[in-house]
């Protein structure tokens, strides 16, 4: 452990993509403080990664505002199966569509199900994506570089013209990149990379439908506390995860997302092409 930094959590490694059953502690998705006003009533988000993480957290808020969530994942079913039961537990209706992200014609496929079942589409959020270590850009495979653009980036042009048919004025686009878009990473440079393409995509998108009434913003976090780190770092590096922030602690991932639901409700109605950065109190000036 790194001089100054302190033990955040136990050692711990899993394999990917991570389970949330198996981490130690496991993460706070839920605030149970938290008193509803109905801000996303009548609404329908479509959350891709929305099975744990930041994304079940994202889930479960807007399930408590009012919406009803299409959650698209990869193969953690019983994660999905849980964010499932705590939607609605909210009272709303919920949809689970697995599959790969990375492929466009099942993107298509994912957002046509949760139409069919939702009955219409106002809010996706591009919220999916996967990381890998490499100390060298030498170690990086062709195979890896592709794989990591498919899941963090290619999806969400993919996402995003599948969800255009059925959005109508008033809609929102919420991507997440991440503050290693600013900041960078040296040991996750392909996952960097994607991250800095989505905050350019995010820019460049929102000034492309602002004339159809559709807004197009982001959310940047820093070190948060979700199945991603577990399945990504080293049990030394997890141990101190969070520790180099100015808070000194890692986030939970219902510390996030309000912002989502700040930026999917009308009290963004004057903001498009923006970032928000939830990151323990680092300034990367994005």
């Amino acid at each position: 452990m790194s001089q100054g930094q302190e033990k955040q959590f136990p050692p711990q490694r899993q394999e990917q993509p991570g389970q949330t059953s198996k981490m130690q502690p496991v993460p706070e998705t839920d605030d149970p403080r938290w008193i509803p006003s109905g801000k996303l009533k009548g609404k329908a988000a479509l959350i891709t990664g929305g099975d744990s993480g930041i994304g079940r957290a994202v889930a479960t808020l807007f399930a408590k505002e009012g919406a009803d969530i299409g959650i698209v994942y990869a193969n953690e079913h019983q994660d999905a199966e849980d964010t499932k039961r705590a939607v609605e537990n909210c009272g709303r209706r919920c949809i689970l569509v697995p599959g790969d992200i990375g492929i466009e014609s099942f993107c298509k496929e994912a957002v046509d199900k949760s139409v069919d079942f939702l009955g219409h589409l106002d809010i996706l959020i591009n919220n999916a994506a996967e990381q890998h270590v490499a100390e060298s850009i030498e170690n990086i495979s062709a195979e890896q570089l592709e794989k990591t653009f498919r899941t963090n980036i290619f999806s969400m042009f993919f996402m995003v013209k599948a969800a255009l048919p059925y959005f109508e004025q008033g809609s929102t686009v919420i991507n997440t990149t991440s503050i290693t878009a600013y900041e960078g990473n040296p040991r996750l440079l392909d996952y960097s990379s994607t991250k800095g393409a989505i905050v350019a995509f995010t820019r460049s998108l929102s000034q492309q439908l602002i004339e159809r009434g559709i807004r197009v913003n982001a959310v940047a976090p820093g070190p948060i506390w979700t199945p991603l780190i577990p399945a990504t770092f080293s049990e030394e590096h997890t141990e101190q995860f969070g520790a180099n922030t100015p808070m000194k602690r890692a986030g939970q991932p219902r510390e996030v997302a309000p912002c989502f639901l700040f930026l999917a409700s009308d009290d963004s109605s004057y903001m498009s092409g923006q970032v928000l950065h939830p990151n323990g109190g680092k300034i990367v000036n994005g």
